[in-house]
């Protein structure tokens, strides 16, 4: 019998095809760019909060944190400028070529590691899980091996997109097709969870503290948090 693994070899692919766009703001990987900055405001003042941390310049001085699903490093970076110890994991290799490029041009000191997160080793203060577990092929063995490798008292973060009528009309046919924000077959539907499903894998190991929607205004190309959950969310756990 096979050995259960986490890396869906057809999404690798897909991604690696257009790994060289990590770092175009007008590219492929646009959306993740427009949405870094609520991203990066949100993981750092729930981290100030936690930790109970000195908001200054760089108030992640101090803590190790695992970026899962780094892609071209476009989370690892921001968290490295705010003094955090990264880790960035991805299954595709050229994604990790491409996210260790960027961070020796910039100078900027990053554990960049091709391959999969049962495989990793270590604790961790901050685990990112963000817009990766819809795209991972076993979901159960994926969630459990990240809560097995946050700290005692540590923090993670996911966001993804739920699975609901709504979700299918705006992050499938309004984004992939419409408004051609996403390349199409980005996203399979199907594999959208909902935050009672990540949760329901999760409970016994980590504690629910926070679920948060995330709305995007295609005028003025600005996401925000939100109340409705139905189309992209956050979840914030502790241990």
């Amino acid at each position: 019998m096979a050995k259960a693994q986490t890396i869906d070899e057809s999404e690798v692919e897909k991604f690696s095809r257009i790994a060289d766009e990590w770092w175009d703001e007008k590219g492929k990987f646009r959306p993740l760019h427009l949405l870094n900055p609520l991203r990066i405001k949100y993981i750092r003042d729930n981290a100030i909060a936690h930790f109970k941390l000195k908001d200054n310049l760089q108030p992640l001085k101090g803590l190790k944190i695992l970026d899962i699903g780094c892609g071209g490093g476009l989370l690892s970076v921001p968290m490295a400028r705010l003094g955090a110890d990264v880790t960035g994991v991805d299954a595709s290799e050229k994604n990790i070529k491409v996210a260790q490029t960027y961070a020796d041009r910039e100078d900027i000191k990053i554990n960049f590691v091709h391959g999969n997160v049962e495989n990793l080793k270590g604790e961790f203060d901050i685990i990112l899980n963000m817009e990766v577990v819809e795209h991972v092929a076993d979901v159960e063995l994926f969630l459990k091996s990240c809560a097995n490798l946050l700290k005692p008292k540590g923090m993670m973060f996911l966001a993804t997109i739920n699975r609901t009528p709504k979700s299918y009309l705006f992050a499938i046919i309004g984004a992939e097709y419409i408004l051609r924000i996403l390349p199409k077959g980005t996203h399979d539907w199907k594999k959208f969870l909902k935050p009672s499903e990540v949760n329901r894998v999760l409970e016994n190991d980590l504690q629910l503290e926070e679920v948060v929607g995330v709305s995007f205004n295609p005028v003025n190309e600005n996401f925000k948090l939100t109340g409705d959950t139905n189309i992209n969310y956050m979840m914030k756990f502790v241990k």
